[in-house]
């Protein structure tokens, strides 16, 4: 949870605390994992990342694509479109297919669900498609 993210006048490198922090944390693994005691490690690093993108706009801001593009190399990105609720389906429709573009458009890497097995039946197969 990043609380005040963005708040600030000047947002330039808004996104270093959180790379440093996710360095850390595999660094600490690292080390822990390279030592002689390695019984009792704790395991903090950052697995993922949930994105919330604001659903007042056009798309992602430049800060969105910033932050983003600084910690995809790190971490699985899920994008999220923050309270999707006050909008109507269509208007939840176009926003994520704009967001999908620009996500396309900077190369950004993001989170992809994986397949589901074969042997899983139908009414799955379309829950998880639609999850997609």
């Amino acid at each position: 949870d990043t609380p005040g993210f963005g708040d600030a006048v000047n947002n330039t490198e808004c996104w270093k605390p959180v790379a440093d922090y996710i360095d850390q944390q595999f660094e600490q693994y690292f080390r822990d994992e390279s030592g002689l005691n390695r019984k009792n490690i704790q395991d903090n690093r950052v697995h993922c990342c949930i994105y919330f993108i604001s659903p007042f706009g056009h798309g992602l801001r430049p800060m969105d694509v910033e932050f983003m593009r600084a910690l995809h190399q790190r971490v699985n990105i899920v994008p999220v479109l923050a309270k999707a609720d006050a909008l109507t389906p269509a208007e939840v429709e176009r926003m994520k297919n704009k967001i999908r573009e620009e996500i396309d458009h900077y190369g950004i890497r993001i989170y992809q669900f994986p397949e589901c097995d074969s042997d899983e039946d139908e009414e799955f197969k379309l829950q998880d498609q639609a999850l997609k």
